[in-house]
């Protein structure tokens, strides 16, 4: 079976509870030794000792890193399960995006109706266009009794301010390839494999199919030398992105994840 077709057996199979209701945990890792080896293939540096100016000198402005143990979200991690969401946050109204490289199109409806009814595995054959993902248009106001409990990665860049996106998305689903600044995402509960390219380095895809459409049609016949850097982050993991960087990404389980953008 092909390395495209061990992960896709693997997404297919992954986990699609959000965690806090019997559904702690990684999923398993169903699908075999050989998709788990796919999915432990990682080409982003990792750094659990990383100061500030390492960080700036050899990151920042250079390539992508993924940072560990810098800070200690567990709290936050805890009021993100699905029982405390939906009774926090429940009735409110949010704003979904659909999955496609520009998320053109809005929809609004309560936070419930969306975990209960929408976030559901990714049908591979469906269009960006028809996926609707919780990223990235949140109520700040609404949401500040949750982020005051975050704490985000402590390098920051001259003359930039932070801003949160904070996003929960079915197994299977993702953005395809877009770029904008800099900034950082950490994975709360399950796991987000990311696919990253240089600015110079424009990828091949469509911005209207999936991540995971991208990885079935195009990933397997990418010779080495145009492959990305890629990685899965794991709950706890954050990984910065330099500006204009091109990046995918694709939830291998449901997934409660929160970016911060250094705008």
């Amino acid at each position: 079976m092909a390395p495209a077709s061990r992960l896709l057996a693997l997404w297919a199979l992954a986990a699609v509870a959000l965690p806090g209701s019997g559904a702690e945990g990684d999923g398993g890792r169903p699908g075999g030794p050989g998709a788990v080896a796919e999915e432990e293939r990682c080409t982003v540096e990792r750094r659990a000792d990383l100061t500030y100016a390492e960080f700036v000198q050899q990151y920042a402005f250079v390539r992508p890193v993924i940072l560990q143990g810098l800070t200690d979200n567990s709290r936050f991690r805890a009021l993100c399960s699905r029982d405390r969401l939906l009774a926090s946050f429940g009735d409110r109204v949010v704003r979904l995006s659909t999955a496609n490289t520009y998320s053109y199109h809005k929809v609004d409806l309560p936070f419930q109706e969306y975990v209960e009814q929408l976030l559901h595995p990714q049908d591979p054959t469906s269009l960006g266009n028809d996926t609707l993902y919780f990223f990235g248009d949140n109520n700040f106001t609404e949401w500040a009794s949750l982020f005051r409990h975050y704490s985000p990665p402590p390098f920051g860049l001259l003359g930039t301010a932070p801003a949160y996106s904070f996003g929960i998305a079915g197994a299977g689903s993702g953005v395809p390839f877009h770029w904008h600044g800099p900034g950082y995402s950490e994975v709360i509960y399950g796991r987000k494999r990311w696919f990253l390219y240089p600015p110079e380095k424009t990828p091949e895809f469509h911005p209207n199919k999936t991540t995971l459409a991208w990885l079935r049609d195009t990933y397997p016949a990418l010779p080495p030398s145009a492959r990305p850097l890629e990685c899965t982050i794991r709950a706890g993991e954050v990984l910065y992105f330099p500006d204009r960087w091109w990046h995918a990404t694709l939830n291998l389980d449901t997934s409660v994840f929160i970016s911060t953008f250094l705008g």
